[in-house]
């Protein structure tokens, strides 16, 4: 595991962090509700989806496809009338994917109380070309320490990802064998 990001990979020159870090704000509303009253999982999922796809789009340059999402926490219930900032950057970029981390929070709408972190979410991204097949995408440039904690977390789940790929292949190929 490297600390640094690395420029290998690429012969696209690296962008920072915050290049394409971005938030979105979206007020929950009634209709977007489920049957306890609070906001469904579905909706966060969707806006973490689409503060991810904007961050991946700038990031790489053009269009970007959810490739996975996984660690999806849900951590406070969201409420009608709440006011959800989806906050996303870049952690990691591979040779054609980025991981995308984002946090939301909800603050009440009429209310000067500061927001709570009510959910997380990693998503790894695709960048296609027009014909839909990957390709390059810049490396990213952690800019503070944060950004390089992030970046070598993210490199730690995604040997996970690929190990648990591996394993259950494996052991489809094994069942299919016998």
């Amino acid at each position: 595991m490297t600390d640094q990001p690395q420029t290998a990979h690429s012969e696209l020159p690296g962008k920072q962090t915050s290049a394409s870090r971005t938030t979105l704000s979206h007020i929950m509303t009634g209709s977007e509700t489920n049957l306890y009253g609070t906001v469904h999982g579905g909706v966060i999922m969707k806006l973490a989806d689409d503060a991810a796809g904007a961050v991946a789009g700038r990031h790489s340059g053009g269009p970007a496809v959810t490739a996975s999402m996984d660690e999806m926490v849900f951590l406070e219930p969201v409420r009608v009338g709440d006011l959800v900032h989806v906050k996303a950057q870049v952690n990691w970029t591979g040779r054609t994917s980025m991981e995308i981390g984002v946090r939301v929070l909800a603050e009440r709408w009429n209310e000067s109380t500061p927001a709570t972190h009510v959910g997380s979410a990693y998503l790894v991204f695709a960048a296609i070309d027009e014909s839909g097949k990957p390709r390059p995408v810049p490396p990213v440039i952690p800019e503070t320490e944060q950004d390089r904690r992030r970046y070598q977390e993210a490199q730690i789940r995604r040997t996970h990802r690929l190990a648990r790929r591996r394993a259950i292949r494996d052991l489809r190929a094994s069942r299919v064998a016998q």
